[in-house]
């Protein structure tokens, strides 16, 4: 296979996934934005969404930091500006624990604190079995391809927004919280996106081998992350 069949097929694929699988279409975004605010408001409904979209988000930044084939020391650099941009952001903070703020703020009940957020295998005893597949997945493809990880860094902004513009119908201060509006105003995660894109064409282009791995982790990606909010959706 040519180099660039590779690389065209892998952006075909991913033009494909965005269109069939793009998070802000899944009907929990939908039933969240006109949930009673009786319902949203309650601490335990907001509590269990919570621990369940952290620990989503949780097990994909641990698991950042083993996605494959970025190993040369440009390669390093690249890969720790993303990580730097979840995980050391001014005075110490996060984006889990600028999360964590935003649903202290709406009310949510905790069931575990931000410290507990550890280990990914103690942390799938206490969730859900959709998502304790989900966390279970992220850990297990994400050092296999870098497919998983280009998938959720291109949905991140789109469930991001769909989130925020979901609950700002009771909760209109949502969008004024770090976790959105930083990440909105400087456009992280389209950043992110994009950098996840670039790095992963220029792996394929030097090793097309590479490229039905990679397709196959992002299909797998795709399908479990709908699944996940076909799980939040069921909690509602």
């Amino acid at each position: 296979m040519h180099t660039q069949n590779a690389t065209d097929l892998f952006n075909e694929v991913l033009d494909t996934i965005y269109q069939q699988y793009l998070p802000s279409k899944h009907p929990f975004f939908s039933r969240l934005a006109i949930l009673s605010p009786e319902k949203l408001r309650s601490p335990d409904v907001l509590g269990q969404i919570y621990l369940r979209y952290q620990a989503a988000c949780h097990a994909t930044r641990v698991m950042v930091y083993f996605v494959p084939h970025l190993d040369s020391p440009a390669l390093r650099v690249r890969k720790l500006r993303i990580i730097s941009d979840d995980d050391s952001l001014q005075g110490g903070d996060t984006h889990h624990y600028q999360l964590s703020r935003a649903f202290a703020n709406m009310g949510a009940k905790f069931i575990i604190s931000d410290e507990d957020f550890g280990s990914l295998d103690e942390l799938q005893k206490i969730l859900d079995p959709t998502t304790a597949n989900f966390v279970s997945l992220v850990q297990r493809i994400y050092p296999q391809s870098l497919g998983p990880w280009c998938v959720i860094e291109m949905f991140a902004h789109d469930w991001m927004e769909a989130l925020m513009n979901a609950l700002s119908h009771c909760f209109p201060f949502i969008q004024q919280e770090q976790y959105f509006a930083e990440c909105f105003d400087q456009g992280v995660e389209e950043r992110h996106a994009q950098e996840a894109k670039e790095l992963t064409t220029m792996i394929l282009d030097n090793s097309p081998k590479l490229l039905e791995p990679t397709i196959a982790g992002a299909k797998m990606m795709a399908t479990e992350l709908d699944k996940f909010w076909s799980g939040l959706e069921d909690l509602l």
